[in-house]
């Protein structure tokens, strides 16, 4: 552990911090947004905004997979598995998240639905040959990072025939939701948060790269720095934004650069295009409709596509009332402006998707005890940085 040790030094988050400190203008706030759920966990577990001055904000983006699919995809996955009866595979936290009148796959699994979590794709592939007599599908979820996984999936299974095997694609894509964010009347009108640059992120960027922010930077005059998921990763991105609001630039930058290319993995991206295409509209939570953010299943692997083997119904689907995950997600609120927090949503009975996920920012909320008072807040702070 001691190369994972290097980016968590004391000596090192102090100077990193002091360099913040100085560089930071009096009287100017800056408002950063870390669009990686993974991110606001680091930010929380490390207490990298303890260390930050008054006028230095991190600002929780949409870029939590669970916590974005809107409750119609989910509702759906539930139809799957009780109407159809076939054995529907997903990963873990999908498992929790509430949908239509906090109907939940664990609640449907509980009434006798066959749902299994997995840990890959490739458990579902296994799955599905242990039992040629029953339909299996894999409901698909994730951004850049996730896909190419399933893309593997699509292949293996018509290779080896696999008829039983199908999937319920639901990948979504980064680039289209920053774009969202930043230009999108129907977002803004649904309320609006102060953006002066991005914290890239870290895992997507290793699949597509850099280069697809080079848009955002240029054509919003936004800063978009690539940050691994360490604290000192992020402490060094906030200063490298720092630097750039302040000479007025908005370039790309990469600080993750042990991981992340301008190019990207350019064998996955191949292998995606070979089995997906865009869709031209997909409903995320929070955002609404975005156009051209997400995949489906392309023609040639057809048979292997969940939403064209099963007929899914027309539902009205909907939020459980008072949950403010779609404006945390936007970054207009915060986790602790919901009334539901910490009352009637926590952990063991969530009322939102933010609330179930590992990368989910009230989770983050929750687990690291920002949400209390300060006095105990401070003792959270012996567990800073090591």
């Amino acid at each position: 552990m001691k190369y994972i040790d290097e980016f968590r030094q004391r000596d090192l988050a102090e100077m990193v911090a002091g360099a913040i400190a100085r560089e930071a203008q009096t009287g100017r706030d800056y408002h950063l947004m870390e669009f990686c759920g993974g991110h606001t966990h680091a930010i929380f577990r490390y207490g990298v905004q303890d260390l930050m001055p008054a006028n230095v904000h991190f600002v929780h983006g949409p870029g939590c997979p669970v916590c974005v699919l809107p409750v119609r995809r989910l509702d759906d996955a539930v139809e799957l598995a009780e109407r159809y009866q076939v054995i529907l595979c997903t990963y873990g936290d999908m498992m929790r998240v509430p949908g239509t009148k906090q109907r939940s796959l664990i609640r449907a699994k509980a009434d006798g639905a066959d749902i299994r979590m997995v840990y890959s794709t490739q458990d579902a592939l296994r799955i599905a040959r242990q039992n040629p007599d029953r339909q299996v599908v894999f409901f698909a979820i994730g951004f850049e990072t996730t896909t190419p996984p399933t893309a593997v999936a699509l292949v293996q299974a018509r290779r080896e025939g696999l008829s039983n095997f199908s999937v319920f694609c639901n990948h979504v894509l980064t680039p289209a939701a920053i774009q969202n964010i930043l230009q999108s009347p129907e977002v803004r009108d649904l309320g609006t948060v102060r953006i002066d640059g991005f914290l890239g992120p870290s895992h997507v960027s290793s699949v597509i790269g850099s280069e697809p922010y080079e848009f955002f930077a240029e054509e919003f005059q936004k800063p978009v720095v690539i940050a691994g998921f360490e604290p000192l990763d992020v402490m060094q991105s906030t200063l490298m934004l720092i630097r750039q609001v302040n000479e007025g630039r908005h370039e790309v930058e990469n600080e993750y650069t042990r991981v992340v290319s301008r190019e990207g993995n350019t064998k996955a991206q191949a292998l995606v295009g070979d089995v997906f295409e865009l869709r031209e509209s997909f409903e995320w939570r929070g955002l609404g409709s975005v156009p051209y953010s997400a995949l489906r299943i392309r023609a040639d692997f057809a048979e292997f596509d969940a939403e064209k083997r099963f007929q899914l119904s027309e539902k009205a689907s909907r939020e459980v009332k008072s949950c403010e995950c779609p404006a945390i997600l936007r970054g207009v609120k915060k986790p602790t402006d919901c009334k539901l927090f910490g009352t009637v949503c926590t952990p063991d009975n969530p009322m939102g998707s933010c609330m179930v996920s590992s990368e989910g920012a009230c989770a983050a909320y929750w687990t690291y005890g920002r949400f209390r008072n300060q006095t105990t807040a401070d003792a959270y702070q012996e567990d800073v940085v090591a």
